[in-house]
């Protein structure tokens, strides 16, 4: 690293980022589509448990939408390596569209054909497996490599601004005028992400150099590649398992209504606080970052997580509730910014989309599934216990991986893994 470049400080590097022509209108796009995510998840939970009042519901939202996304990653991450990875994501944020405007049809016609909800929440699955490759792959084509990691934290930062923003938002628009006001707000959502994405330039893309043969090969390179790499996979590996077991995401509709005994908009607040918390560690990881010790400081960041969330699974006061979402909030922060740092410096451009496919696998796998684990097991046994089990079960992983990948705990800094 040359003189000049150790003497810029963290907050140079995010003044340069705005003067990077794009980012910002990224960003924005970005903002506008996952505000519509997140209005019309929590709109989707509170309807379908509203008209079934069973938990296996919820389980069944999340299974919905990671079935067709997990047989689709794969595929997506080729074709986001083959074919203009803004086009696809543009592509993908159409069909998004589309579901929203299928959901407002649902909600005018005040239809309680739970069916029809999981029909159009699979084939927003199926969008959702391109947006993630073609996202993720996306970034480090518009600003440079030497100013990716605090985009990563800028860009985690932002996104929680509509990750606390849309379920409040979107508790409110229910309670107001129902869902049909929801999911009109979220189709709004998507047409100016489009057309915020319009201006957006590719300008650090790599010409790509010759593809596996066969397309089986091809959409499996990715996995070759992060089992060559044991402090990616570990990384990746030790976020899915932690959140596949301790999210407690799909059962705060439950909690809201029969725990804590509040209505939408306290189930908004409970998940906005989630993202409160990783707002303000990505604001504070984006001036400061993570300097030293990487590998550690995100194995405690997990374990804290697991603690926060079995304060929320006895707790039965609503502050209690929101303080401990905020804290496993801050914690996921942490576990983000390390490991999509690590894997965006790691892998060469020509094979981002099927990289960060299978991260998104792994990701998917961790929300979409821990949604169903979490469901299932409140139906079984309660909705109190499925918590604690879940809280327990984090703190194991954290334990167990600590000991399968050593290396992944004496990352000291971020360049380290990338060598």
């Amino acid at each position: 690293m040359s003189s000049a470049h150790a003497a810029d400080s963290p907050a140079d590097d995010l003044v340069a980022l705005h003067r990077q022509h794009g980012f910002v209108s990224f960003l924005l796009s970005r903002l506008a589509a996952v505000f519509a995510m997140q209005i019309q998840a929590v709109v989707v939970a509170w309807q379908v448990y509203a008209m079934t009042r069973d938990p296996m519901s919820l389980a069944y939202v999340g299974l919905a939408q990671f079935l067709p996304m997990v047989l689709l990653l794969l595929p997506a991450g080729d074709l986001v390596d083959r074919f203009p990875r803004k086009r696809i994501l543009q592509l993908s944020w159409t069909v998004q569209a589309l579901c929203s405007a299928l959901l407002l049809g649902l909600a005018l016609t005040a239809s309680e054909r739970v069916g029809a909800y999981y029909t159009v929440l699979a084939l927003f699955g199926c969008a959702r497996a391109f947006t993630g490759p073609a996202l993720q792959s996306l970034l480090p084509n518009i600003v440079p490599r030497a100013q990716l990691a605090p985009a990563i934290a800028l860009n985690s930062a932002i996104m929680k601004v509509a990750v606390i923003g849309g379920p409040l938002l979107g508790g409110i628009l229910y309670a107001v005028g129902g869902g049909s006001l929801a999911y009109a707000t979220c189709l709004g959502c998507f047409a100016i992400a489009l057309i915020s994405l319009l201006p957006v330039p590719i300008r650090f893309s790599e010409a790509a150099t010759s593809l596996e043969a066969t397309a089986w090969r091809r959409f499996t390179a990715g996995i070759g590649y992060i089992r060559r790499q044991p402090i990616i996979l570990g990384a990746i590996s030790l976020d899915l398992f932690a959140v596949l077991l301790g999210g407690v995401v799909a059962l705060l509709p439950i909690y809201a209504q029969e725990v804590l005994h509040v209505g939408p908009e306290g189930l908004g607040a409970l998940r906005s606080a989630i993202a409160v918390g990783a707002l303000l560690m990505g604001i504070y990881l984006g001036v400061r970052g993570i300097k030293r010790h990487a590998g550690l400081v995100m194995f405690i960041a997990v374990a804290i997580f697991g603690v926060a969330n079995l304060v929320f699974a006895f707790s039965t006061l609503f502050w209690v509730s929101l303080v401990a979402m905020l804290v496993a909030g801050a914690a996921d922060m942490i576990s983000v910014y390390v490991r999509m740092t690590v894997i965006q410096l790691a892998t060469p451009d020509e094979m981002r989309g099927r990289i960060n496919a299978v991260n998104m696998l792994f990701i998917g796998s961790s929300n979409e599934l821990g949604e169903f684990r979490a469901g299932s097991m409140a139906a079984w046994l309660g909705v109190v216990p499925a918590a604690v089990i879940g809280g327990l079960g984090t703190l194991a992983v954290v334990g167990a991986w600590m000991r399968l990948f050593p290396s992944l705990r004496q990352v000291d800094r971020f360049d380290d893994a990338s060598r």
